[in-house]
């Protein structure tokens, strides 16, 4: 079973509405860390499991949502943006 085909069976087994309400959970527990980070805390291992959980809440998020070709080109796009504000050329 790859990622994808288990996104898909968290979202049948717990719903659109509770796996949307999670992410909204993982999203502020990384929050949490990050803020702990910039007070000084020594919690490197702690934002990279909450970034792990993040991104694979937003995956479920695409997939829930169909748009993984438009996440894809909004990435690129924005990308390309940072690049030309950051003066760097291909």
């Amino acid at each position: 079973m790859d990622n994808k085909e288990i996104f898909r069976t968290a979202l049948n087994r717990w719903g659109a509405d509770a796996q949307t309400v999670m992410v909204f959970e993982e999203m502020s527990e990384l929050q949490k860390e990050l803020c702990k980070h910039s007070r000084g805390a020594d919690n490197t291992e702690h934002i990279a499991e909450e970034i792990a959980d993040v991104q694979i809440m937003l995956e479920q998020m695409i997939i829930l949502h169909g748009c993984e070709e438009a996440v894809r080109e909004y990435k690129r796009s924005k990308i390309e943006r940072l690049k030309i504000r950051l003066g760097i050329a291909d």
